[in-house]
């Protein structure tokens, strides 16, 4: 007996007189002829193994809210996760405007029918610029990882060379989006870090650069949590090579730490996901890109660039693209980078949370964040069997904990963690294993005193209960 073909009720182009009248319009016989081009080796031609759809609104919706009901939230569970998405305080005033219809729907408008979004992406960029020391900030692109990768290869077109050395301590996640993103445009060469302190390691780096690399990028801080004090020596490095300095950086330390761009960087780069935007279960990301107003780094940039000029009306000014024409929503052909959908409502996000924080708070934010971090980081230390790598190392926000001596892997103390309603460090055990056995740990703002006395105790007990310690 054949099985009852379901017309979905979200799903209108699934009704089969109304396919038969698009195939009909666009004079195509069936479906399979719009997909004429895609070799047979890469066709899925079984049946997919899903479960039973829900025709019903209300089962669905049912269904899906139990599914969404086995997460644990930070609102229940005190949070130490690092690794690139942190647990940041978000003002109500950054949700309620992000959500206003204007802005939250305004996907694609112009000027002559999006009244007030190129402004506010215009202050956006023009706050990023004072807190990074840049003169020119795109709208947002995904993440951070896009946003390295873009910066790398305008490097390359500025340069005209083929190769980047960067960082052994950069996420390895964003080092993966890197290398699919450069390839093959661009070769990607790592650089050993200091195992005492974390720091890039500059006798390597300077064995491996070369008439070939058209720039040095590395992070600080670390996706390790180390400050990078090395800055001006290793730009000067890559600038005595012909080669350009890049910079990932997390620009919420910048209240506290001095701006890339004071150490000789000429193409800054990072996330905004810390600048008002709640982790949304590691999505909320949203990369941004900084240079100085050169045309050389001007003209290679893909993404959109919103500035502002006077009008035929005597006072009164107008927001729009800067140089439209180096886009690839100019030329789809022959546009530095394809861009499609940026994270511009991050990024009107980001603005209202700088101009709400000011000047004065992100200093005293990233002074709060210091001394937190320093005080967990104490106490942590304390505890027998756990050591702090790269203690020579001043560190932001994030730090590395060795548990190797502990005699119990980290997913094993995370375990019993969650059972005190605390996420535990994120496990880089994998990612260095010649760290050994260690896990990132993340202290912001959010973070109390007794949060993380809670914390030491817990992970006392873990340490100390008896039975397998394996």
């Amino acid at each position: 007996m054949s099985k009852k073909k379901i017309v979905h009720p979200y799903i209108p182009n699934s009704v089969p007189e109304i396919k038969a009248e698009m195939l009909e319009v666009i004079g195509a016989k069936d479906i399979e002829e719009l997909y004429e081009d895609i070799p047979e080796e890469l066709r899925f031609r079984d049946e997919m193994n899903l479960p039973e759809p829900f025709p019903s609104e209300y089962d669905l919706s049912r269904h899906v809210e139990q599914i969404l009901s086995k997460n644990q939230t930070c609102q229940e569970n005190i949070s130490f996760l690092g690794g690139d998405c942190w647990q940041h305080y978000v003002p109500a005033i950054c949700d309620e405007i992000n959500q206003r219809s204007e802005f939250l729907t305004a996907y694609a408008g112009e000027p002559y029918e999006d009244h007030g979004r190129f402004q506010t992406l215009f202050e956006y960029a023009s706050m990023m610029g004072e807190l990074l020391e840049m003169d020119v900030v795109n709208v947002p692109t995904y993440d951070w990882g896009q946003a390295a990768s873009t910066s790398i290869r305008m490097a390359a077109r500025i340069t005209g060379r083929t190769e980047i050395l960067i960082s052994k301590t950069i996420s390895p996640d964003r080092l993966s989006i890197i290398k699919n993103y450069c390839k093959p445009v661009v070769t990607i060469k790592q650089v050993e870090y200091d195992p005492s302190t974390g720091k890039l390691d500059l006798d390597d780096l300077k064995s491996k650069i070369s008439a070939k690399t058209a720039g040095i990028y590395f992070e600080n801080p670390s996706y390790l949590g180390c400050i990078e004090d090395q800055g001006q020596i290793i730009s000067d490095i890559a600038h005595s090579h012909g080669a350009l300095s890049l910079v990932g950086t997390d620009p919420i330390s910048l209240g506290v730490l001095v701006p890339p761009s004071n150490y000789g960087a000429d193409i800054v780069c990072g996330d905004i996901q810390s600048l008002g935007m709640h982790m949304q279960f590691g999505g909320g990301l949203a990369g941004f890109i900084a240079t100085r107003d050169e045309e050389r780094f001007v003209t290679e940039y893909p993404s959109r660039l919103f500035g502002i000029t006077t009008t035929a009306v005597e006072g009164e000014h107008g927001f729009g693209d800067v140089t439209y024409d180096r886009t690839s929503f100019h030329d789809r052909i022959e546009g530095k980078e394809f861009i499609g959908t940026a994270a511009a409502l991050w990024g009107i996000t980001a603005g209202v949370y700088l101009a709400l924080v000011g000047p004065h708070g992100i200093q005293e934010l990233g002074q709060l964040i210091l001394q937190k971090s320093q005080y967990a980081m104490k106490k942590l230390s304390e505890l027998q069997g756990i050591r702090i790598p790269f203690n020579q190392s001043s560190h932001f926000k994030e730090f590395v904990l060795d548990l190797s001596e502990t005699g119990k892997e980290v997913n094993k103390i995370n375990k019993f963690l969650l059972e005190k309603n605390i996420f535990g460090g994120k496990d880089i055990s994998d990612e260095f294993p010649e760290l050994g056995n260690c896990a990132v740990y993340c202290i912001t703002e959010i973070h109390t005193k007794d949060d993380i006395d809670s914390l030491v105790q817990a992970l006392d007990e873990c340490l100390n209960e008896g039975g397998d310690r394996q």
